[in-house]
């Protein structure tokens, strides 16, 4: 296998394990979330604000799992 093919596989896996981990925490966060604004709805705009800042959050994991692919598959060419 060739040093381009090595890089672009490592490219591929980075991608998939840093998309991976946050969707899982995504998941379970907005679960979480609508289950508490079912149980109080008073504060549902509390809660909503707070689950937007830590979406924010877990989603600049996947994009740092995409820089670092970029970076990657910019050492191919």
């Amino acid at each position: 296998m060739t040093n381009s093919a090595i890089i672009a596989i490592a490219a591929a896996i980075a991608i998939a394990i840093s998309t991976l981990g946050p969707a899982i925490g995504q998941g379970m966060t907005a679960k979480a979330a609508m289950e508490s604004i079912a149980r109080q709805p008073d504060s549902a705009k509390d809660i909503r604000s707070t689950l937007i800042i830590s979406l924010a959050l877990m989603e600049a994991l996947t994009i740092y799992g995409l820089l670092i692919a970029f970076m990657l598959v910019s050492k191919i060419a």
